[in-house]
């Protein structure tokens, strides 16, 4: 009678999740494919691109040699194992394939969790034949979807280089995925809202990131207990292509089922909406007397966070620079890779100029996070109490688009005088290379305000404006992609300083662009009907 209670309570708690799967790779048709996308071909682009800058086993030898020596390129991309092209291609974008396959599962969860509780939809879900647990255990399952995906395409396409090796990097990436698909259940259970939710597992993977790379530059095997701690150093000790360490995908597979029980017991053990650490009430006057401080006071932890990571980048790609200068300089494939991302100026300048530019694709995703944060008050109701009292939709809107597009211009800002710091010269150029591409960024951010005011059900497309963006400018230099392809995105239309000449036409349309852009968009959000 016991074990028959069990079994089928078990079952009731899991009632549902068939549906609430479906529903939810539904709602994500668009993120997960272009975010599946980006990151395979990133890396499945990977080998011809190397099998051109080092043609010869004696160029990639020469490569292994000299990342021994270099402590900064370690800790930006970890060690290298082996020479061959697979080897090589798991240690230039084994790491940020893991740490990508990272934010599409936390996105994933959180939004499918505590995005659902927050704004009341899981509520009247669960009024019908849904189980418990069934909302969780669904969003961890579109999240294994994406990973497994992502992890077969990577393992078919890189098999020419070697099938053991391929399935390795497939799997380690996607179990990276799974580890912080798991995380941020647990937070999701922990926190009261979904922004502070999302922002908790952005900051563990934040983390993860940092030890591994105060590991790698420390060593140059990865044996540092640092790189040890985090799992992006699981995934670059699995070591594809150079011996595989198949009991690594162990550490993964154990922090996923360790990480989702605690996930489902903490599921078990809170009512609907709530949580384990409530969000404090804040006053209701003063500071947050006006709707823009509303707006604030959502938004500065994000800022915030964005802020210290720009600076950070900044100061390391900065330090970089000259032993990344070294390390291409007698190579005449790199040397035009790179001056096709950063133009043709001095080596060390389109370096720079390169980096920044990677920078400035980022930040385009921070504006669309940012301005889709009207999206979420909407959907959620919280915008409805506030548009009830003497607040315009435009005055609303106007205090989160100020911080979008201001705090894109904050960080860039911050990123320059980080390069400025890393590299300790050429203050006043850096600078302007990093404030140089504000134009674009705000042009995708003026897409994502277009969106929610004129089709808000499609805002979310704006994700995959910005993953179209950065795929462009990570894959079309190295790839040597057609100009009319790389004009596509608004970065490929920027001077390309430090190095090269400042063309103020470019900048002007982008910016008038952009203008436009917002100008359509608000005007929409002022003639529709707002939804719930």
């Amino acid at each position: 009678m016991t074990a028959y209670a069990v079994r089928h309570g078990g079952s009731r708690q899991l009632a549902g999740t068939g549906t609430l799967l479906r529903f939810a790779l539904r709602r994500d048709r668009l993120m997960i494919p272009v975010w599946i996308a980006v990151n395979a071909l990133m890396v499945l682009s990977m080998p011809g691109t190397l099998e051109g800058l080092y043609g010869t086993p004696a160029e990639r030898a020469g490569l292994v040699r000299q990342m021994e020596t270099n402590s900064s390129l370690r800790a930006m991309v970890g060690p290298v194992f082996g020479d061959s092209l697979g080897a090589l291609t798991a240690w230039r974008v084994g790491i940020y394939a893991g740490a990508l396959a990272a934010v599409l599962s936390l996105l994933v969860v959180v939004r499918h969790t505590r995005d659902e509780e927050e704004s009341g939809r899981q509520e009247l879900v669960a009024s019908g034949t849904v189980g418990r647990r069934a909302s969780l255990t669904a969003a961890l399952l579109a999240a294994a979807v994406a990973n497994a995906v992502l992890a077969l395409l990577v393992t078919a396409g890189l098999a020419g280089q070697g099938g053991a090796g391929a399935l390795a990097l497939g799997l380690g990436i996607a179990g990276v995925g799974m580890v912080f698909a798991t995380a941020a259940a647990i937070v999701a259970q922990l926190t009261e809202s979904a922004r502070l939710a999302r922002g908790l597992t952005a900051a563990v993977l934040g983390t993860a990131f940092v030890l591994r790379a105060a590991g790698d530059s420390a060593t140059d095997d990865g044996s540092s207990v640092l790189t040890w701690v985090s799992p992006l150093g699981w995934l670059e000790n699995l070591r594809p292509y150079a011996g595989e360490r198949w009991w690594v995908l162990a550490l993964l597979a154990g922090a996923v089922v360790l990480q989702g029980a605690v996930a489902y017991a903490l599921a078990g053990r809170r009512d609907l909406g709530m949580s384990f650490l409530p969000t404090r009430p804040g006053p209701a006057s003063g500071r947050l007397g006006t709707a823009s401080a509303l707006a604030w006071r959502l938004q500065r932890g994000g800022l915030l966070g964005w802020s210290i990571g720009f600076l950070l980048a900044g100061v390391v790609y900065g330090g970089m620079t000259e032993g990344a200068a070294d390390l291409v300089g007698d190579n005449d494939n790199a040397r035009r890779i790179v001056e096709r991302m950063g133009g043709q100026s001095g080596l060390t300048d389109a370096f720079l100029a390169s980096m920044i530019g990677m920078l400035g694709l980022v930040a385009a995703l921070w504006i669309v996070a940012s301005v889709l944060r009207l999206h979420g008050e909407e959907t959620s109701g919280r915008a409805e109490p506030v548009l009830a009292n003497a607040v315009g939709r435009l005055r609303w809107a106007a205090g989160h688009l100020v911080i979008a597009f201001g705090g894109a211009a904050l960080i860039m800002l911050l990123a320059g005088l980080g390069f400025a710091v890393g590299y300790g010269r050429q203050t006043g150029p850096v600078l302007a290379a990093s404030l140089v591409q504000l134009p674009a960024v705000w042009v995708v951010g003026g897409v994502a305000v277009l969106l929610h005011g004129v089709l808000p059900r499609a805002a979310v497309a704006a994700w995959g404006v910005a993953g179209a963006v950065l795929l462009i400018g990570w894959v079309g230099p190295a790839l040597d992609v057609p100009r009319a392809v790389l004009d596509v995105s608004p970065f490929g239309h920027l001077p390309k300083l430090p190095g090269g000449s400042m063309e103020w036409g470019p900048v002007a349309v982008l910016t008038g662009v952009a203008v436009v852009l917002v100008a359509g968009g608000l005007a929409g959000l002022r003639r529709r009907d707002m939804s719930t």
